[in-house]
């Protein structure tokens, strides 16, 4: 499978100036018109309702790809679940809730537990291209009983960093989180430190090429790109990784990502 990073916000833009919002920000200011928006995030609706999809895991292009380094796609991941919705006529049908851990507008370093619709999530993306994660049904319903539990918002570390070890929970980003589900799901648990552990015994993070320079200076460019929870290597939960963890493992149904045009397999 080719090598996607997810990040939440990313390293290679240390230097960068501070954007209007980030890979894990809410909507912010739209970049693509917002009927492209909207018939886009109806597509991956759809497609994930045609594969029988109750929960997955689905990451967008929430920067300029132009300013992400190689093999970098997406930059944020949210929970999608099958849900009664109601509409903004008032009427109700079947549709997806996004669950988002998002970055606060007003204070980067802090973050919240958002839900929103797919066309929110989709707002503000530079790139219509959705990654996408299907677990298999075993997992879709123990992550199920996580995402309605109390568990959900307790595995939450709302002191943000776009590259939180996903071995501490000094700081966590939208995938860290992503990831702590999955743990709390796939061992039936909700002990933050037994979840800690068998991260760090059977998951391998993304590693984050940081040179000396920018990592003394990534705080000075943004709190929110601390490293003071790794020791001498960066590395962070990623889609990409994510996704190799459940392909490893046979965790998954289908991994895969859909554009407008075409649904292709990683």
């Amino acid at each position: 499978m080719k090598r996607f990073i997810s990040a939440c916000l990313l390293a290679a833009t240390l230097f960068a100036p501070a954007p209007s919002f980030a890979g894990s920000s809410a909507n912010g200011v739209a970049v693509l018109p917002m009927n492209q928006v909207a018939s886009f995030s109806n597509r991956v609706q759809q497609d994930l309702a045609a594969r029988g999809a109750r929960v997955a895991i689905v990451a967008r292009v929430g920067r300029d790809p132009a300013q992400l380094p190689d093999d970098v796609t997406y930059t944020h991941v949210g929970l999608w679940v099958y849900s009664r919705i109601t509409r903004a006529d008032g009427s109700s049908g079947q549709g997806y809730r996004v669950y988002n851990l998002y970055q606060q507008a007003d204070n980067a370093v802090r973050s919240d537990l958002v839900q929103d619709s797919p066309a929110d999530f989709f707002a503000g993306a530079h790139v219509l291209d959705a990654g996408v994660i299907i677990p298999d049904p075993r997992l879709q319903t123990k992550l199920l009983d996580v995402i309605n539990s109390p568990t959900y918002a307790a595995l939450h570390n709302p002191v943000y960093s776009a590259l939180a070890n996903p071995n501490t929970n000094q700081f966590q980003n939208c995938t860290e989180h992503t990831l702590n589900l999955l743990m709390a799901a796939l061992y039936g648990t909700d002990d933050l430190n037994q979840i800690k552990a068998n991260t760090a015994a059977h998951f391998e993070p993304q590693p984050i090429q940081v040179g000396g320079l920018q990592r003394a200076l990534a705080t000075v460019a943004s709190q929110a790109l601390t490293t003071a929870d790794h020791g001498p290597n960066v590395a962070t939960a990623t889609f990409g990784s994510i996704a190799r963890f459940m392909e490893d493992n046979g965790l998954e149904d289908e991994v895969y990502r859909i554009t407008p045009t075409q649904v292709v397999r990683f």
